[in-house]
């Protein structure tokens, strides 16, 4: 597996929408003693939770475009869309490569929820696409 400077290596990564991503920073750090992992400009960040971690993304969080999502790193992303399309999951987004090394899709599922699959196919710095790595 790549090390992937961007990404954390939980397996399951709860992401979660707060109208102020620096705002939520802070209190989630100084509430929880969550640590800043990564900044990605002002609009996204990863933080950890102990050797776990959570992602916070800007966000209107009564919006149902913008709801909080499940994130799940799996090892062959595109045989994982098929078999969630021959479930009739509902594809919000197709499988594509993204500049910070990863090759992800999201779907809904039955209840409405919003997931991300997730793969990793580079180890990109992230200062290379905007990031910011603290720890």
């Amino acid at each position: 597996m790549l090390s992937n400077r961007s990404m954390p290596v939980s397996i399951v990564i709860p992401v979660l929408v707060y109208p102020d991503v620096n705002q939520a920073i802070d209190w989630l750090c100084k509430a929880f003693g969550f640590t800043l992992r990564l900044r990605i400009t002002n609009h996204r960040a990863q933080l950890n939770v102990n050797d776990a971690a959570v992602v916070i993304t800007e966000g209107d969080c009564g919006n149902e475009h913008s709801s909080d999502s499940v994130m799940v790193r799996v090892k062959d992303l595109d045989a994982h869309y098929a078999r969630a399309c021959e479930h009739s999951a509902t594809v919000l987004a197709k499988p594509a490569d993204y500049p910070y090394g990863e090759r992800q899709y999201t779907v809904i599922d039955l209840a409405g929820h919003h997931w991300t699959f997730s793969q990793s196919i580079a180890d990109v710095n992230p200062a290379d696409w905007g990031g910011v790595l603290l720890q």
